[in-house]
C-alpha cells in the first residue's frame, strides 16, 4: 500500500479485508443476536439464590451461564472488530457502544454467579465438580475458588459490574483522541520533494528512512502534537491508574501489581526479577547504542536515530503474498498442518491487511470461541519487519485455534502471559529462516541488526515500560497524584537509564510515555519481555530437538486456559520462575551485538 494516499474503508478491496461471516453472516444477524441477550440473561438470572441447592441445579445454571457468555462474547467480538477497522465510522462506533452497554448490563445482572459459588461449602462443591458431567466447568470453578479471598458480596459485585463501562472511558477517549482527532493533524513529511501524510502508522515508516532529515521532521512534528495535548492525555492515563487502584482497594489487594498478577498465579518475584535482570545487562544495550552511533556516523545519537536499519545498502520489498510464503517455510518445524492452516487463513479472510482512514494503528490478533481468529495488520511491503509482525500475530491466531479446538468454552481462553510466547516463538523461526537464506553479507548484517532491534523492543523496552507502569501506580498508591510533569519525569529518568550516555534526547522525548496504548491495560507489557524470553528458549528447544520437544510445545498450544501460565510453560519445557530464561535472552542479544560489531 502506498503512503501517498490513505484509502477510505470503502475503497479497500474485499480480498484485503477480513471476512467476519464466520461470526455473523450479516449485520442484521448480529442485531438479532444483540436483541436476544436480555432473554438469555434472564434465563440465567432465574437461578439467583439457588446455585447451592443441589449439584443438578448448579449444573443447569452453569450451562445457561455458558450459553449467555458465549453469545455475549460473539456479539461483542464482532462489534469490536468492525470498530477497530474504522473508528471514524459512526455506525461502527454505535455498534461497539451498544455491545459494550449490553456486556455491562449482562455482567451486572449475572454478578451473583461468583459470590454464590463462593458461598457453597467448599468440600461439597469439590465433590460435585468431581463428577463427569461437570468436566466442562471444573477448571472454571477451580479458578473461581482461587479468587475467593477477593470476591465481594453479591450487591457489591453488582455495583462493580455496573461501573465497568465507565471504567473504559480513559482508554476509549485516549484511542479516539490519538487515532482519530490527533491523527488527522500531524500534517505531512517532505520525502524527496514530495509531501507525504504523517499518521500513527506512517510515522514508523518515516522513522525507518535512511534520510535523517525525514526522520527528524517526522519525529518533531509527531511529538509536537502530543505536546499540545499532554495535559489531556496525562489526565486520561491518571484516570486509568486511579481506576486500577479503586479496584485494588475495593477488593482488598495489597497493590495494583498484586491484583494484576494474582489471577494467573504469577509470583511478584517474576516481575521484579525481570526488571533486576535487565538492569544487570544494560551495559550490552548501551554498547549497542554506541555501535549504532558509530555505524550511522552521527555526531550525536538522537531519539529519531534508533529505528533506522543500520545497513543502508539493502532495500527490501516483500508483497503480502510473499510474506505468507516466508511464514510457511520458516514455520515448517511446526509441521504441515500448522503452516497450511495459518497460511490459508492469512490469504482467505483471517487478516485485515492494510491501513485505511480511521483504522486502528499497529496490529493485533483477536479470536473468540465461534468463528476464525482474526488478525488486524497495517502491512507495508517495503518494511520487512511487517513480515515478522505477520508471523507474530499468526502465532497468536494459531494459539487461539488450538485452544478453541481442544478445550470447552469455559476454559479455552489462555492468558496474555502465554500468548506472547506463541507469537514471539514464530518471530524467532522467521528470523532463523531468513538468516540461513541470506544471499549476501549485507543481507545477513541487515537481518542481524533488525533482530537486535526486535529483541531490544520486546525485551528491554517492554521492561522499561513495565518499570514505568510500576512507578506510576506506586506513586498513586503512596499518595502522590499523577500529573503530566510527574509522568514525564518518571519516563525521562527511565529513558536516560535504559538508553545510556550516548543518547541525546529532545525536551519532549519523554512524551513517548503518554502515547503507549497498552498502558491502559495495567501491567500488560511485562508479558512481552517474559514472553520473548520463554519463546527464545522454546524455539531453540524445538528446532534442536525431536518429536518429543515439538509435541511438548503443542501441548502448550492446546492447553488453552486449562492450566495456569507458569505451569503450562513448564509443560512446554521452560521454567519462568527462574531467572535463567531472561538471562539467556540477554545473552542472545549480546551474541547478536557482538556479531554485528564484527560485520559492521
Amino acid at each position: 500500500m502506498s503512503t501517498n494516499k490513505i484509502p477510505l474503508r470503502d475503497e479497500v478491496p474485499a480480498k484485503d479485508k477480513w471476512d467476519l461471516s464466520s461470526i455473523f453472516k450479516s449485520d442484521d444477524e448480529w442485531e438479532e443476536a444483540l436483541k436476544s441477550l436480555p432473554a438469555i440473561t434472564q434465563k440465567v438470572a432465574a437461578y439467583k439464590g439457588k446455585l447451592g441447592e443441589s449439584d443438578k441445579t448448579l449444573l443447569e445454571a452453569l450451562k445457561a451461564y455458558e450459553q449467555a457468555q458465549l453469545k455475549m462474547e460473539t456479539v461483542y467480538h464482532y462489534a469490536s472488530l468492525i470498530h477497530e477497522a474504522n473508528e471514524d465510522d459512526s455506525a461502527a462506533t454505535d455498534k461497539n457502544g451498544r455491545a459494550l452497554m449490553a456486556y455491562t448490563q449482562m455482567q451486572s445482572e449475572l454478578s451473583f454467579i461468583d459470590p454464590e459459588i463462593q458461598a457453597i461449602d467448599e468440600t461439597k462443591l469439590r465433590q460435585w465438580i468431581s463428577q463427569p458431567e461437570f468436566a466442562d466447568y471444573k477448571v472454571f470453578i477451580e479458578k473461581n475458588l482461587h479468587f475467593k479471598k477477593y470476591i465481594l458480596s453479591e450487591k457489591e459485585e453488582r455495583i462493580l459490574s455496573l461501573q465497568m463501562q465507565t471504567a473504559e472511558t480513559p482508554y476509549t477517549a485516549f484511542s479516539v483522541l490519538t487515532n482519530v482527532d490527533i491523527n488527522k493533524t500531524f500534517g505531512t513529511v517532505n520525502v524527496d520533494g514530495e509531501e507525504k501524510p504523517l499518521t500513527e502508522t506512517t510515522w514508523s515508516v518515516f522513522l525507518h528512512s535512511q534520510d535523517r532529515k525525514v526522520r527528524e521532521e517526522a519525529y518533531k512534528k509527531f511529538y509536537a502534537k502530543f505536546e499540545e495535548h499532554q495535559n489531556s492525555i496525562a489526565a486520561l492515563y491518571a484516570g486509568s491508574v486511579n481506576q486500577d487502584i479503586f479496584s485494588v482497594r475495593a477488593r482488598g489487594y495489597d497493590s495494583s501489581l498484586q491484583q494484576a498478577l494474582y489471577g494467573n498465579k504469577v509470583p511478584l518475584s517474576v516481575y521484579h526479577n525481570l526488571i533486576d535482570c535487565i538492569h544487570k545487562n544494560l551495559d550490552t544495550l548501551h554498547e549497542y547504542y554506541s555501535l549504532r552511533k558509530k555505524v550511522l556516523g552521527v555526531k550525536e545519537l538522537r531519539h529519531w536515530d534508533v529505528y533506522v536499519p543500520l545497513v543502508k545498502s539493502v532495500e527490501t520489498k516483500t508483497s503480502y503474498e510473499e510474506a505468507v510464503e516466508i511464514c510457511r517455510k520458516a514455520l515448517a518445524p511446526l509441521g504441515k498442518e500448522y503452516t497450511d492452516r495459518l497460511c490459508d487463513g492469512l490469504l482467505n479472510g483471517w487478516a485485515d491487511r492494510y491501513e485505511n482512514v480511521g483504522k486502528r494503528s499497529g496490529a493485533f490478533s483477536s479470536g473468540c470461541y465461534i468463528g476464525n481468529p482474526y488478525i488486524l495488520l497495517n502491512y507495508k511491503d517495503d518494511v520487512i519487519r511487517d513480515v515478522f509482525t505477520m508471523a507474530h500475530e499468526g502465532g497468536h491466531s494459531m494459539h487461539s485455534w488450538y485452544s478453541v479446538h481442544n478445550n470447552p468454552f469455559m476454559s479455552y481462553d489462555y492468558t496474555i502471559f502465554e500468548a506472547e510466547v506463541a507469537s514471539t516463538f514464530n518471530e524467532e523461526l522467521v528470523f532463523k529462516y531468513l538468516l540461513e537464506n541470506a544471499k549476501s553479507k549485507e543481507m545477513k548484517a541487515y537481518l542481524l541488526s533488525m533482530r537486535a532491534d526486535d529483541i531490544l523492543a520486546t525485551l528491554h523496552r517492554q521492561t522499561m515500560f513495565a518499570e514505568f507502569e510500576l512507578k506510576a501506580h506506586e506513586a498513586v498508591e503512596n499518595g502522590t497524584p499523577l500529573t503530566a510533569e510527574l509522568l514525564r519525569k518518571i519516563y525521562r529518568d527511565l529513558l536516560e537509564l535504559y538508553f545510556g550516555p550516548e543518547m541525546v534526547f529532545e525536551s519532549n522525548s519523554d512524551l513517548e510515555g503518554l502515547r503507549i496504548p497498552h498502558f491502559y491495560t495495567a501491567f500488560y507489557v511485562y508479558k512481552y519481555a517474559t514472553g520473548i524470553s520463554a519463546a527464545l528458549a522454546l524455539a531453540k528447544r524445538v528446532t534442536e530437538g525431536g518429536e518429543k520437544e515439538r509435541e511438548d510445545y503443542f501441548k502448550f498450544l492446546k492447553s488453552g486456559g486449562s492450566r495456569y501460565p507458569i505451569e503450562s510453560l513448564r509443560v512446554a519445557g521452560v521454567d519462568m520462575e527462574s531467572t535463567e530464561p531472561v538471562q539467556a535472552a540477554c545473552d542472545t542479544f549480546k551474541a547478536i551485538v557482538d556479531e554485528l560489531k564484527q560485520i559492521l
